[in-house]
């Protein structure tokens, strides 16, 4: 069973969300780059993807398995995790690489090809976003994570301010979010192809309650944008009809 009612206490422990590999659907595309060998995890500091236009290149390199370590940081009307974040390392394996990055801010994680293992990931990608919720209660030994479907395109009010309370009870509880999202063209996050619908599992990160954005941990490094700002509002109109696991 899940406890909403966590004490503070695990607000200091190390932090773990959720990320999933993107179902493909004929004629449409999963991004994702070609597989290649990690490169040792780097320090990278929060200011580094506070930039003005909300994206950022946060890495010279952008080679599949491309490793970094991303900071916490917190301010009155913020906060984002600490987590090691790993470009994807093949085409579809977001769901692995997401659920990765999510794991890594609790527990040292399992690789991704472990992880596609465990979601049950093959070449069309993960299917469900449950799948995502059952591998990172098993791997934290939790019942913290749910699954939750957002079904109405555009999302109703409700459902909206169900996914922006659990943005912020997650984040302020070090449990980073994982998200399946469809981004068609014209609602796309940055560096996406302009031309194709992505189906895409990425994490959340952290929140800005004064700016009304989340930070956004993206394995699919789309034209380098891999940790970046992204509003709310736009979040929330990616999700449907999949859902999210928080």
């Amino acid at each position: 069973m899940r406890r909403r009612n966590l004490a503070t206490a695990l607000a200091t422990a190390l932090v773990t969300g959720a990320t999933l590999a993107a179902m493909a659907t004929p004629g449409v595309a999963q991004g994702a780059p070609a597989p290649a060998t990690a490169s040792a995890a780097e320090a990278v500091s929060p200011e580094t993807f506070a930039t003005t236009d909300g994206t950022a290149l946060v890495s010279g390199r952008n080679e599949p398995g491309t490793r970094f370590h991303v900071e916490a940081s917190e301010t009155r009307a913020s906060r984002t995790l600490e987590i090691d974040y790993q470009v994807q390392e093949t085409g579809y394996w977001c769901g692995p690489a997401a659920t990765r990055i999510a794991l890594s801010a609790r527990i040292a994680p399992p690789s991704q090809s472990a992880l596609a293992v465990q979601l049950g990931t093959h070449v069309g990608g993960t299917d469900h976003i449950g799948q995502v919720t059952g591998v990172l209660n098993a791997n934290l030994g939790t019942g913290w994570y749910e699954t939750k479907e957002m079904p109405n395109d555009p999302p109703t009010q409700a459902q909206k301010d169900l996914l922006w309370r659990d943005i912020v009870l997650d984040i302020d509880n070090n449990y980073p979010l994982v998200t399946n999202i469809v981004a068609p063209p014209g609602n796309q996050p940055p560096g996406y192809p302009p031309g194709q619908t992505i189906y895409h599992y990425f994490t959340v990160i952290g929140y800005d309650d004064a700016n009304g954005t989340v930070l956004i941990a993206d394995p699919a490094s789309f034209g380098g944008n891999q940790i970046y700002w992204l509003s709310f509002d736009q979040l929330a109109s990616l999700v449907p009809p999949k859902g999210y696991a928080a």
